[in-house]
């Protein structure tokens, strides 16, 4: 999601979220209600953008492919008539977030001037140690239900340990992993995998230009991405020169809607979304935008 001031919002074929989430698409009014124009698109695999020429072979899909997406989206931004392209501003949500600090510090390229981030929710360690933490806590989860034996967590742990180092080593993975482990882990996805692993959101934090903005979220019924992990992240910005608004949001799950369910059910249910999050925004457009 790409932001630059300006007195419109202009939209792309249609948000990366599923039309009944619709993150990206509230994020979007509530920056047009405040006189900021912004750009949504279907990246790489989703709507109407489709997987292109990669559609015979999506396993040649790399993060570069959906960096340069972020790119020339900015890129598009920047020319659009009324809008100031030298107070653009990128916010990403969840794994959004990587690709926001990637621009943000120049693994993308050369960009126009980032004046302003806003991280929701965002991928906030390396790609496969939380892809780990969230099966771990599964597994735990499970085990606790009685759904699972102890001894069958430990195989599990195990399998998803080897594989993790392998992807790392080899930037490959074995097809079929056992345990649902596929679902998670297949040869269609490694290149992408191996390549944004390489990333460790809180050290991209630390290369930021020094002054910029950054509105940062958490909250404590996200059950991807968690208050602590996001902590990391704001700790890698340099708070004596860059202000950080790090807003801890109560009661909203990852997408960003009031709900305590702790489940991941709701999210395609039309909940309304966080006014705390909505006033965090309002403060931070007025006060940085």
């Amino acid at each position: 999601h790409i932001a630059g001031s300006g007195p419109t919002d202009r939209d792309g074929n249609s948000s990366t979220e599923p039309g009944p989430v619709d993150t990206l698409k509230m994020l979007a009014d509530w920056l047009s209600e405040d006189g900021v124009a912004s750009l949504r698109y279907d990246k790489l695999g989703s709507g109407q953008t489709g997987l292109g020429p990669y559609a015979t072979n999506p396993a040649s899909i790399g993060l570069s492919v959906y960096e340069q997406e972020a790119r020339s989206a900015l890129e598009f931004l920047a020319k659009e008539k009324d809008v100031n392209d030298h107070e653009l501003s990128v916010f990403g949500h969840s794994e959004g977030g990587l690709f926001a600090l990637l621009l943000a510090t120049g693994h993308a390229g050369s960009t126009p001037p980032i004046h302003a981030l806003g991280l929701f929710e965002p991928l906030s360690q390396r790609y496969l140690d939380l892809i780990t933490v969230q099966v771990d806590a599964s597994l735990k989860a499970q085990v606790k239900s009685g759904a699972i034996t102890k001894s069958l967590e430990t195989t599990v742990e195990n399998d998803l340990k080897v594989a993790v180092t392998k992807l790392r080593t080899t930037g490959t993975v074995k097809a079929n992993l056992p345990y649902g482990l596929a679902n998670l882990l297949n040869p269609s996805d490694a290149l992408f995998l191996a390549q944004a692993d390489k990333f460790d959101p809180a050290m991209l934090a630390r290369h930021v230009a020094k002054g910029t903005p950054v509105l940062l979220t958490c909250s404590n019924d996200d059950i991807q991405v968690s208050c602590d992990e996001v902590d990391r992240v704001a700790r890698g910005f340099d708070s004596s020169s860059s202000p950080v608004d790090f807003v801890d949001l109560k009661g909203v799950d990852h997408v960003l809607k009031v709900d305590s369910s702790l489940s991941g059910s709701e999210y395609t249910k039309n909940l309304p979304f966080s006014p705390q999050l909505k006033a965090a925004m309002r403060v931070f457009v007025k006060n940085y935008l």
